[in-house]
């Protein structure tokens, strides 16, 4: 009970600082915080039953924290490190993109330089045997592969493994290292001029993945960029700044922050950009959040690039964490962030968290992913760029090129083949069989990319492969899917084949979103309008 006083004790003092800080409260603060603490005593000392405490002070806090705003959260010291992983872009383990097939971890690729790869172990490796131990059955899973595979850099662990073609177990000896968690989900260019950079979160190492990217996209002709931050739902606000300063010119305000406690801070372009003048698209989506909308709020403002798809999410507040005695953290909501323009793009919210998330549902049900005329900003969020175009703060960045979302294509069949992870188990079962056979005939992704055809004969096998888990397509949608059922097929079986990068490479070549982008960079009209 102690440890929990001494946690306590110190929230009561985080809160008791904020509180006093933001000037906000009526009754003395003092008061408030002793009745939180004498509460827990009474619990503790009187209650009925036996009580975790602990798990008791972390759902008051999370409730406290639900009360305040949907982005201010508390977060354990034992879910911490998996929570900052993603941002700080690595972890430490053996380095391998794996999935659990038949009960069995299947090796779909090596992580790029780390240590599996080294050791020569390869996509299609299954591994039987950690520490001398069984490690195929049942109790296989995420989290089972996470404890036995994952540890410290420099901690050895051995692993057996099954390969086709050789009798033999292969026994292995890893030694962990740090792996890298990519933000950038691939790079290439669409065609002699135009370069494409898909980006998932804005973390640690994602300016020298841009700036790497970049190098390479330039080197191989690019003039134009498509930046595409869909599903992208933010990260560090210093990245944001730092990508948005990629594109802008010296001196140019990209974002200002301000709160109760925190002053008005405004930070501005420097003169590092490195694309500073080819043109410029930037994708988003609903889904394209906080750090993306800095970016992408940045870009329209000051009319530099045309920002291309459907309105994004509107988080416009800014996070700080701030650490407990026993290392876990409230990261709390300290400003708002607005863009050049002086937009607040955080969409309200006034009615409560459950609402708040549900916002997707009403925009859907609306017919705003549809049709951006169902899409009303009042006039009172009227904000002008450089170039005195209109555009609106509050509930996300608004694109200039709107882009419907095409439900037509999604059947049910297809959702069901997708939820249920039957397209990955499929085309795993295939490759473990032509893997060499397919390798041989089409040695680079581009010549996959330009002669493989799914063939009837595997859309024949993939259907009853479904019928055997039924999933079983209802009249028509087959028809309706057929498409993106046979290029999901394609993707994956890329991915499998040769790295992450070449699934959206073949994806895009469906992707309406993808393809208006391309359109816009073609068409120099759009680019005429930034300048009227």
């Amino acid at each position: 009970m102690r440890k929990i006083f001494i946690k306590l004790a110190y929230i009561i003092f985080i809160f008791t600082f904020l509180s006093q800080a933001a000037n906000s409260q009526d009754s003395d603060p003092r008061s408030t915080t002793q009745k939180f603490a004498s509460a827990l005593q009474i619990i503790d000392y009187a209650y009925v039953d036996t009580v975790n405490e602990q798990k008791l002070v972390e759902d008051a806090i999370e409730a406290m924290l639900k009360h305040l705003d949907p982005h201010s959260i508390y977060i354990s010291r034992e879910d911490l490190q998996s929570a900052n992983e993603p941002l700080e872009g690595a972890f430490e383990g053996i380095g391998i993109s794996y999935q659990i097939y038949h009960d069995t971890i299947l090796v779909i690729s090596p992580v790029q330089g780390g240590p599996s790869e080294r050791l020569g172990i390869m996509a299609g490796d299954k591994i039987v045997k950690i520490n001398g131990e069984n490690a195929t059955g049942k109790f296989v899973n995420t989290k089972y592969v996470k404890k036995k595979l994952r540890g410290k850099k420099g901690t050895l662990v051995n692993v057996d493994i099954v390969r086709e073609g050789r009798k033999k177990l292969l026994k292995y000896t890893i030694i962990r290292d740090k792996i890298p968690i990519h933000s950038i989900d691939a790079a290439f260019m669409v065609n002699d001029y135009v370069g494409y950079v898909k980006l998932n979160r804005f973390s640690r190492t994602t300016m020298d993945e841009f700036h790497q990217a970049l190098g390479k996209l330039k080197d191989s002709g690019m003039k134009n960029l498509i930046l595409d931050l869909r599903g992208n739902s933010g990260g560090y606000l210093d990245v944001a700044i730092d990508l948005s300063d990629e594109f802008l010119g010296f001196g140019k305000l990209v974002v200002y922050t301000k709160g109760n406690s925190s002053p008005k801070r405004k930070y501005k372009s420097t003169f590092r950009g490195e694309f500073e003048n080819g043109k410029l698209v930037i994708l988003i989506d609903e889904g394209s959040a906080s750090a993306s909308e800095i970016v992408a709020g940045a870009i329209q403002d000051w009319d530099r690039g045309v920002i291309v798809g459907r309105r994004s999410f509107g988080k416009g507040l800014v996070q700080r964490p701030y650490y407990l005695p026993d290392s876990s953290v409230i990261r709390l909501t300290v400003a708002r962030y607005y863009t050049p323009s002086g937009r607040c793009i955080q969409k309200s919210y006034k009615n409560g968290y459950d609402q708040y998330y549900d916002d997707l549902e009403r925009r859907l049900k609306k017919g705003e992913l549809t049709d951006e005329d169902k899409i009303n900003f009042p006039d009172s969020l009227k904000y002008y760029t450089e170039n005195h175009r209109v555009v609106y703060g509050g509930g996300g960045i608004m694109p200039d090129v709107f882009v419907p979302w095409d439900s037509t294509k999604y059947s049910d069949f297809y959702v069901d083949l997708l939820s249920k992870g039957l397209f990955n188990d499929f085309i795993i079962g295939y490759v473990e069989k032509e893997r060499k056979y397919l390798k041989m005939k089409y040695p680079t992704f581009k010549d996959f990319n330009n002669d493989f055809d799914i063939e009837q004969s595997l859309t024949d096998d993939f259907l009853a492969f479904a019928r055997k888990k039924y999933i079983v397509p209802k009249k028509n949608e087959f028809e309706t899917s057929e498409q993106i059922i046979k290029y999901q097929l394609k993707a994956i079986l890329a991915r499998n084949l040769y790295n992450f990068e070449s699934y959206f490479e073949v994806m895009t070549q469906i992707d309406d979103g993808f393809r208006k982008a391309v359109e816009v960079l073609e068409n120099s009209e759009y680019f005429a309008e930034l300048k009227e």
